[in-house]
């Protein structure tokens, strides 16, 4: 009897990004680059629960590619709140935003973002 092939899981977010589609891809690591730009030297990327989430002080987010959309997770469920009235326009949950797959969340939004998940764990580790 012949095994089923899992997919391989990609190791690293550059892996991860292989794999996918346009324009996805180029979507994604705009929102990359954007998150990349604000982050602290300590802050580290890596691949969890099968997407990209950047690490400092523990999860600190991830992104994702999806068919119909790509998303932005708050690793803590308290990115949110603070931007709930500028996300009125996209499909939200607890800790999630779903954007177009051809349009990335503004550059500032993103910064400010992740800015602020930044500052919740900083204050939880004083």
């Amino acid at each position: 009897m012949k095994q089923a092939t899992k997919a391989a899981v990609p190791e690293t977010v550059d892996e991860y990004l292989a794999t996918v589609p346009e324009p996805q891809c180029g979507t994604l690591q705009k929102v990359r680059a954007v998150i990349q730009s604000v982050l602290p030297d300590s802050a580290t990327e890596c691949i969890s629960y099968r997407i990209p989430v950047v690490k400092y002080k523990g999860m600190l987010l991830g992104y994702a590619a999806f068919s119909d959309h790509c998303s932005l997770f708050g690793m803590s469920g308290t990115l949110l709140g603070p931007f709930r009235e500028e996300l009125k326009k996209y499909s939200t949950s607890k800790g999630t935003i779903r954007f177009p797959i051809d349009k990335p969340l503004p550059a500032t939004l993103i910064k400010r973002l992740v800015k602020h998940a930044i500052a919740v764990k900083d204050a939880k580790g004083k």
